[in-house]
């Protein structure tokens, strides 16, 4: 359940349904400034949890999402009523985001935190030529694909799932690796790893075939390498109605259709 809570302040995505919701909501609660608030309500969809996530990371702030947006899988309900009350209630998940360090063509790096997925894919009409060793032995020499995902359970049920990928319970401690379109091996779908690997993937023949790299939304152009880690020293906090909690969302998706 949820500690006592004092302040709270409404965000939200650039929708209609989502600014009125924030207009409707600081008037019967008020609102505090984000910096001093103990709890940020998000209200929009999944990409804007996402981003609210990543604001609020290793700051102590839980966040708190309301659906204004398509699918909010990773939202509460919308309701105006109880609204504290439901804070109080929540149920609280913590975790550890990837993070994703590059090398790039012109010889740079990047370092970039991913709370559902970091995603390599081809950059042009051929496919990606891939090498993928975890921690330190070569696993696959060649993977010849449009793409490659190594996936947190909280985005086990995004990109991972249109591509085919298991989904993974909140609390397990895996990560899913799954190709997008593999060509070679031809039969190789993906495999589940241990959340504590390192993972190191080597674009070949980066030139004739350039790749992008992405942490959910922060994307890198023509990477060479990608080194994937867990970042213990981070933390994203996110509130979920015990009676809709993230965990019984997660396994209800394996038994949809």
């Amino acid at each position: 359940m949820s500690r006592a809570f004092q302040s709270v302040c409404f965000l939200a995505s650039t929708a209609p349904e989502a600014q009125a919701a924030q207009e409707e909501l600081i008037r019967l609660y008020g609102q505090t400034p984000q910096a001093n608030a103990d709890i940020v309500v998000a209200l929009g969809g999944d990409g804007f949890m996402l981003q609210t996530l990543h604001t609020t990371m290793n700051s102590g702030k839980r966040v708190y999402g309301m659906n204004r947006g398509s699918i909010g899988f990773l939202m509460n309900d919308y309701r105006t009523d109880n609204l504290l009350e439901r804070i109080e209630a929540a149920v609280e998940n913590a975790f550890h985001p990837l993070q994703m360090t590059t090398r790039n063509a012109d010889g740079s790096s990047c370092v970039a935190l991913a709370i559902n997925e970091v995603s390599l894919f081809r950059q042009s009409y051929q496919t990606a030529k891939l090498k993928v060793e975890i921690d330190g032995r070569v696993r696959l020499p060649e993977l010849i694909c449009d793409g490659l995902m190594v996936t947190t359970p909280a985005g086990s049920t995004a990109y991972n799932l249109s591509a085919h990928g298991p989904i993974l319970p909140l609390e397990a401690p895996l990560l899913a690796m799954t190709p997008v379109s593999a060509f070679r091996p031809r039969r190789w779908r993906g495999a589940l790893l241990p959340n504590k690997v390192t993972v190191d993937i080597t674009v070949l023949e980066a030139e004739k075939r350039p790749v992008n790299a992405a942490a959910d939304n922060t994307e890198v152009k023509s990477v060479v390498g990608v080194r994937i880690t867990q970042s213990e020293d981070t933390t994203a906090r996110i509130l979920s109605d015990p009676d809709r909690s993230w965990s019984d969302r997660i396994l209800a998706e394996q038994f949809s259709g």
